[in-house]
């Protein structure tokens, strides 16, 4: 110790002085690297492992901004970026007035949590006790990025035709009632919990709500004016912006990390840095090899490699990886998000035959690729069971399902769901914004035509 008082009292200062203090420090301290960490700084690690993945997941609203905006049409974009801050900020605010409580605040093995507001509370923890682990704060942050990816996905299946308020009143009672409710069944310690069913960051939880949420409201507001023949022909609209689409999936792809990583809910020891890193890789090669089976399989069914159907073999193998990142070899996450790529350019024909018009494809990524990675966890989780997931895909399924179709009726028989046809032909940023996105560019075509 007198070694180690010399060398603090006069530290090498110079050129790379610092990390050689920090380097001395701790070969000669006995027991510095491996000692467990105070119950303080796990505290102040698993809050900050929150907060930081939390704003990754913030930043996957930026991505699917931009993916939603690229893929629809020039006349839509300006409604669609409106809309997807709308619903960020609709969500934080149904979350806490409701959501959060309704989700963990009591559910103790049933299907419900309190109804009342949710409040912070870390007394405890400005007193010194840090048995919770972790600030109350930063768990509520974390959770509620998640549920307005929730919402996020219903809101480029519909674009184009659905009118902006009744949208963001569907988003109030999916963020308040309709996620809280049946993640209160697995992630707030409900009767799916108690079952054994797993799903770690919400391939189902997540995912297949805001697929189902999307397929019952396409299904209920009915395709696109001229997206469909009467002879059943599939007439293709294009989107605004290549670029700005493939742009989003790496921002997704990027904010996935925190989505998953998060997910551990902890960073307080050395076993959840390790977690956290497997689970990095793992996410990040399943979607290279949703990538690749997309592509391969674009190629071999159409002849050519289809950019769009890629981008979304790229976001179904991070789907699909979701229900269970933490348990899988690499091998093994590749073949999962293998097979989710090869869901997207299997069912999305599907659509497209029932007439089912889904501007983003969120159905096939999200629904059926988080359907697929929620059933498949048994692959590799030994203490999860297939009888046990599918009993919990189907019970969110059904319930998801009934309660948003009942919300979709409601509001198309009182405000209305869908634009006229004169306001669709126009655009819906000509009737609900007056705002265009690209209106020189726009001003030059319809002089051109």
């Amino acid at each position: 110790m007198n070694t180690l008082k010399a060398i603090l009292s006069k530290p090498p200062v110079g050129k790379g002085g610092l990390p050689v203090l920090i380097l001395m420090i701790l070969v000669i301290t006995p027991g510095t690297a491996s000692a467990d960490v105070s119950g303080e700084t796990a505290y102040v690690l698993n809050t900050l492992s929150f907060l930081m993945h939390g704003f990754l997941v913030l930043w996957m609203a930026a991505g699917f901004a931009m993916l939603e905006a690229g893929l629809v049409r020039t006349k839509s974009v300006t409604t669609i970026l409106l809309k997807n801050v709308a619903l960020f900020s609709i969500s934080g605010l149904a979350f806490y007035a409701v959501g959060y409580n309704l989700m963990y605040e009591g559910v103790d093995g049933g299907f419900i949590g309190s109804l009342s507001v949710w409040t912070a509370d870390d007394v405890a923890a400005m007193s010194g006790d840090y048995s919770a682990g972790y600030a109350s704060s930063s768990d509520w942050f974390f959770q509620m990025v998640f549920v307005a990816t929730a919402a996020s996905i219903v809101s480029g299946a519909l674009a184009e035709r659905i009118k902006l308020w009744p949208f963001l009143v569907f988003v109030v009672v999916l963020t308040a009632f309709i996620y809280p409710i049946q993640g209160a069944w697995q992630w707030g310690g409900g009767w799916l919990s108690e079952l054994g069913f797993a799903d770690f960051a919400g391939s189902t939880l997540v995912h297949s709500v805001g697929g189902w949420a999307a397929l019952t409201g396409a299904i209920i507001l009915g395709p696109r004016n001229g997206r469909f023949g009467d002879d059943g022909s599939v007439k293709p609209l294009p989107g605004s912006s290549i670029p700005l689409a493939t742009l989003g999936t790496f921002i997704l792809w990027f904010g996935w990390l925190g989505f998953n990583g998060g997910s551990q809910l902890a960073l307080g020891s050395a076993a959840d840095a390790i977690a956290i890193s497997n689970i990095y890789v793992n996410t990040t090669m399943a979607s290279a090899s949703g990538v690749v089976s997309a592509m391969l399989l674009s190629q071999l069914l159409k002849g050519r490699v289809d950019l769009v159907m890629t981008l979304n073999g790229a976001l179904a193998g991070l789907v699909s990886i979701t229900a269970s990142p933490d348990t899988p070899t690499i091998g093994a996450a590749c073949l999962i998000g293998a097979v989710g790529g090869a869901i997207v350019i299997l069912t999305t024909p599907l659509l497209d035959r029932f007439k089912i018009d889904d501007v983003v494809g969120a159905v096939p990524v999200h629904l059926f690729a988080g359907i697929w990675g929620t059933l498949a966890v048994p692959l590799t989780n030994p203490n999860a069971n297939i009888i046990v997931q599918a009993t919990g895909v189907v019970a969110i399924g059904l319930f998801v399902a009934v309660i948003s179709a009942l919300t979709w009726f409601s509001l198309r028989t009182s405000v209305g769901l869908r634009l006229t046809e004169v306001g669709e032909a126009l655009g819906i940023d000509e009737v609900e914004t007056g705002m265009r996105a690209y209106p020189e560019f726009e001003m030059t075509s319809a002089g051109a035509g």
